[in-house]
């Protein structure tokens, strides 16, 4: 007998509240984000806070699966689209600056880019990935008005809510500083960024990340997996021996619990995260996503939870 899913925010087996269920009740259809690089740079790289960037960043500051920055936004949108049609169609598109900090740069620089971004076509909304100390007040006032004229998300990279782990992975910035960050975002809609697997971290420590997320009711929020990539400094630990990326049956357990005490109306943009395949080092079964989403539904059932089920 089929297993009837008591999670309410979902169109779909999935027993927590996904970005494609809640993009397609606000838009009436599927919604894609295309990934483009704005050519940003980010004060933990060019000394105004640290160089070298957090310790797991590869050169393209977390923009491996964007196009190179050099080449036009418009041109960059285009190769996007000719990728998605090779399995949707009939879409929406969600610009989405995903490499290194983008609102680290005059307001003018950024208007101009976000502007653009939103005359591609058949685009309903922009995300922006950025920083919680990248946030100066005429960049806020702008994003509160671009808010009120398209799907705005602003991506916030928090990764730990434990200061003694920002300070290892080089991050630039503490807990107290990502709320702060956090707090003038007030009003427009935020996604968390979190990390499991961070070096040094136990389970109660990223337990205590997603409890201190779940507490602010973010909009959104993506919980990835911590990987190892060639070139980074990372890299270097792990091949020391330092540390021990996580097992795929310890981050399945890991997921549930987070998702279990996080508020049902919080959007879940992402569970996993995965490395470009000739850059990645470890785990190398986090190329394997869909068995990661499979089994984590199967948790779930199993469990018979979802989102919010504790919380």
């Amino acid at each position: 007998m089929k297993t009837v899913n008591p999670f309410v925010n979902s169109d779909t087996n999935k027993r927590y509240f996904t970005y494609d269920c809640y993009l397609k009740r606000r838009f009436g259809k599927k919604c894609v984000k295309i990934a483009l690089d704005g050519g940003f740079t980010c004060p933990n790289i060019d000394g105004k806070i640290s160089f070298g960037g957090c310790i797991y960043c590869s050169e393209k500051g977390s923009g491996d699966h964007t196009p190179p920055c050099n080449i036009p936004l418009a041109e960059q949108f285009k190769i996007g689209k000719k990728i998605i049609g090779n399995k949707w169609t009939d879409v929406y598109y969600i610009p989405y600056f995903q490499a290194h900090t983008n609102t680290y740069a005059p307001l003018p620089v950024l208007k101009q880019k976000f502007e653009e971004a939103l005359t591609l076509d058949n685009t309903v909304g922009l995300s922006i990935s950025t920083r919680p100390d990248c946030l100066d007040d005429d960049v806020v006032d702008y994003l509160r008005e671009l808010s009120t004229r398209t799907y705005l998300t602003v991506e916030l990279g928090l990764q730990s809510a434990n200061d003694k782990t920002l300070k290892l992975i080089n991050r630039g910035h503490t807990y107290a500083q990502f709320l702060e960050g956090y707090e003038k975002l007030r009003g427009i809609n935020t996604c968390v960024h979190i990390i499991n697997g961070l070096p040094g971290e136990s389970y109660d420590d990223m337990m205590f990340t997603a409890k201190e997320v779940a507490s602010l009711s973010p909009h959104a929020l993506k919980i990835h997996l911590l990987y190892v990539l060639k070139n980074t400094p990372l890299a270097v630990m792990y091949e020391r021996g330092d540390f021990k990326t996580l097992e795929r049956d310890e981050y399945i357990t890991l997921v549930c619990d987070q998702l279990e005490i996080m508020p049902k109306d919080v959007v879940i943009e992402r569970v996993t995260g995965d490395g470009v395949k000739d850059d990645l080092i470890a785990p190398l079964w986090s190329t394997k996503k869909t068995i990661v989403t499979n089994e984590i539904d199967k948790e779930f059932v199993k469990r018979n939870s979802f989102q919010g089920f504790l919380c």
